[in-house]
């Protein structure tokens, strides 16, 4: 089996990226594969598992039963299981988005202070997922993309710990406050301050070659030459290639050495591996393991090089 038809003998969250990334499936066939994701597989098991108040596990961040005992993180929660469905590529306009989205606004609160679910809270890693999955979803994140426009760092990027007095931002929030005001822009054609506040997110990320630190040239963090799928709030250099790739970026220069990485992870079969998981519970295992090889891993390392090599 070659390794476009292991792809498509998959989940249809995959397989429909595979037909519009990888193939030259038509815009109907990526359709009517994309509308099967509500109704089966992944898609519709996480669907299955909503409350009747639109949360997933009772919370937002947390499920309700947390009490930080368990070993991770859990991803079981409203946030985490809506930023997967969004990656499946669930359509914002079928049914079981347009009844999810209003109870979720409705019931949804940040375990933070209360505060309502698509208003988000203080940390921008959280409020840039948010952002994403909000303008994703269709619902007005307009005054959160505000507030972090004003929450960005002198040297263009952002930090969850500016709070606690941290100046310097960091490759995971910055990603995903990228992510949220790319989806954002998608989504209402965004403003000229959003577009420059992503340029110059982007520019923080690629003057230091998307890992290493501007000082010194090490690296910043190991984990993040490892490819973990879900990948959550986290960052590595396949999450932001194919950020990058989305975004309908030129490739510049300076991720180069990012690209490298991903190419020297395909195996010889022409498929990468899952890496790493983020540990944590989870709803259902959406690959076969570490070490593994990895559908989610090979769509977007895959796609990514397409980019690069033009």
């Amino acid at each position: 089996m070659n390794v476009i038809d292991w792809l498509l003998d998959a989940d249809p969250a995959i397989r429909w990226q595979v037909l519009r990334d990888l193939t030259d499936g038509t815009p109907d066939e990526v359709a009517a594969e994309r509308a099967r994701v509500e109704h089966e597989g992944w898609g519709a098991c996480l669907l299955a598992l909503e409350g009747t108040d639109g949360l997933w596990d009772g919370g937002a961040c947390f499920p309700a039963s947390y009490t930080g005992d368990e070993p991770g993180q859990p991803w079981t929660a409203t946030m985490h299981t809506l930023q997967t469905l969004q990656i499946f590529g669930l359509d914002p306009a079928c049914a079981a988005a347009r009844r999810a989205i209003p109870l979720i606004a409705e019931h949804g609160r940040w375990e933070h202070a209360g505060q309502r679910y698509f208003d988000g809270e203080v940390e921008p890693c959280i409020n840039g997922r948010t952002i994403e999955t909000g303008a994703y979803f269709g619902v007005d994140v307009s005054a959160l993309v505000e507030r972090i426009l004003g929450e960005r760092l002198a040297d263009g990027g952002w930090n969850c710990e500016a709070e606690n007095g941290s100046v310097r931002s960091s490759f995971d929030t910055t990603i995903n406050v990228l992510d949220g005001l790319l989806e954002f822009e998608r989504a209402t054609g965004g403003s000229a301050a959003v577009r420059e506040a992503r340029h110059s997110g982007q520019e923080y990320l690629l003057e230091r070659g998307l890992f290493r630190r501007r000082s010194t040239g090490e690296i910043v963090n190991p984990a993040y030459l490892d490819f973990a799928f879900p990948y959550y709030w986290h960052y590595d250099v396949l999450r932001v290639l194919d950020y990058f790739r989305h975004s309908g970026a030129e490739p510049d220069p300076r991720m180069a050495e990012a690209v490298a990485v991903v190419r020297s992870k395909q195996q010889p079969d022409g498929r990468w591996l899952l890496d790493h998981s983020h540990p944590g519970r989870v709803h259902f295992a959406l690959e076969d393991g570490v070490g593994q090889p990895s559908r989610w891993n090979t769509l977007r390392a895959l796609r990514v090089l397409d980019w690069w090599d033009g």
